[in-house]
């Protein structure tokens, strides 16, 4: 459950004005939600009231929820920014998120000299890890892993002159479209449940906007449909896709579904002419095919680590040590 996009700001200023933070940076992915906070040196983060605040964004929050303090809270960033804490590894659409966020909490003048030599220094050191490990030679996003398998069940002509149909608007829709429209010309349609934002997404890709109601009749003249919905409740499921298939005849359908929770009921994969992709596929075949990350992320975890220290090592020259981890009071908090 994210915090919808508008809203970081927002619920930034609601941080610091109930909870006390003197800077504040809201990471909003479409599945983490990560609050990066700073108390002054004489205050407690009052914890219960901070979940508070963020329930009223994202409700169901409760048996998702993490913390890290001081150091610890470092290491998540800078792991997360490397993409070492993604649903696949090694993805890089993270880091530019990462960056979105920072800036954006920067701009707002929301962050002080602690989070921003904090961030900068997690950036450059996502890009150390690429540059250094075989990460940055074979990382993939999301939405790049998805289009490989599309193009690889359409065969040789690949995306050339096929429809994309794409369910939801968020930045992963975005991102997975951003991929098919580099890899050959094809033909996009939008279904998303606020149809001003459908038509906002395909307008960027020439493409058609349609209600949300209308997404089985598309999926009739579609040959690929991903889906990145944040609904709780499957949007696709067997018994409205097997009329769809019939009409559709011996052509095939390929179903990517990159949301999380599922967009699409587990049964579908069983419809004869259907080819379903879910995450926990993608995951799996980034890790068949680039194996060797894993005997890098020792490799990772280590520049991470010395990263840390060093930028440990700048606060104590700045003399700024106490005001980010005095009696215990955290530095960075990850929610």
């Amino acid at each position: 459950m994210a915090v919808a996009h508008p809203d970081r700001i927002e619920v930034s200023r609601l941080l610091q004005l109930k909870v006390g933070l003197s800077e504040v940076v809201v990471l909003w992915t479409c599945n983490r939600v990560e609050i990066y906070g700073v108390a002054s040196r004489d205050e407690k983060i009052d914890m219960a009231r901070m979940f508070e605040c963020l329930a009223r964004k994202a409700p169901h929050l409760s048996s998702h929820l993490y913390c890290h303090r001081g150091p610890d809270a470092l290491r998540h960033l800078f792991r997360v920014s490397s993409g070492l804490d993604s649903m696949v590894l090694g993805e890089t659409q993270i880091t530019g998120q990462v960056r979105d966020a920072y800036e954006a909490a920067r701009a707002e003048r929301l962050t002080g000299r602690i989070l921003n030599s904090v961030f900068q220094k997690a950036l450059r050191t996502a890009k150390v890890v690429r540059t250094q490990t075989s990460l940055g030679r074979g990382a993939r996003s999301v939405g790049g892993v998805a289009v490989a398998h599309a193009r690889e069940v359409l065969g040789a002509k690949g995306l050339n002159q096929h429809v994309i149909m794409m369910i939801g608007a968020d930045e992963m829709a975005y991102c997975c479209l951003r991929h098919l429209q580099k890899k050959g010309e094809c033909s996009v349609v939008v279904a998303n449940r606020s149809f001003d934002r459908a038509q906002e997404l395909a307008a960027k890709f020439a493409g058609t906007a349609i209600p949300f109601g209308e997404r089985f009749d598309a999926m009739a003249r579609a040959d690929v449909v991903i889906s990145s919905t944040g609904s709780p409740d499957t949007v696709i499921d067997r018994h409205d896709l097997e009329p769809v298939m019939r009409v559709r005849a011996a052509r095939p359908l390929v179903i990517i579904d990159i949301a999380v929770p599922r967009d699409v009921e587990a049964g579908v994969a069983d419809i004869e002419g259907v080819h379903l992709h879910d995450i926990d596929a993608l995951q799996s075949a980034v890790q068949q095919t680039l194996g060797c990350w894993e005997r890098d992320l020792e490799l990772c975890e280590k520049i991470i680590g010395k990263e840390i220290g060093n930028l440990l090592l700048q606060f104590k020259n700045r003399q700024v040590k106490e005001n980010i981890f005095h009696d215990g009071t955290p530095a960075a908090l990850a929610v």
